[in-house]
């Protein structure tokens, strides 16, 4: 599912899937239903990004929900992930609406990104980066 939502801002674009992404996609904000494991960069840097929310899917053994946070940050990506208990994992429209942030790369925490947050205001606070 692709959908992107009407905002006065940075243009935000909701994907089930980060594999999704085209080159079209440059200089939005992603919203993932997926998690942020060890082949999320090879989607998420493939095109210039403002920022990307991702589910932790649980975070798991060894940090695999989020595991490409770093590598993200090192690529100029803010990423956030929203606890699996507040979002479908796979369903970027409930990760947008009721997603409460669990974790952030070094990039988000210096935007403001702090766990607690809607995705919401996590975007708002890329947007103010403009």
């Amino acid at each position: 599912m692709r959908y992107e939502v009407n905002s006065s801002g940075v243009p935000v674009l909701l994907l089930d899937s980060i594999s999704e992404i085209l080159p079209e996609d440059t200089n939005k904000i992603v919203v993932a239903g997926s998690h942020c494991s060890q082949n999320v960069p090879r989607y998420a840097l493939s095109v210039p990004l403002r920022g990307a929310v991702f589910n932790d899917a649980g975070v798991g053994k060894d940090q695999a929900g989020v595991a490409s946070f770093g590598i993200l940050s090192n690529g100029g990506v803010p990423a956030v992930a929203v606890s699996h208990n507040t979002a479908r994992i796979g369903d970027a429209q409930d990760v947008y609406a009721n997603g409460i942030i669990s974790t952030a790369n070094e990039l988000a925490t210096d935007l403001g990104a702090e766990p607690g947050m809607t995705v919401a205001d996590y975007i708002a606070l890329v947007d103010a980066t403009r």
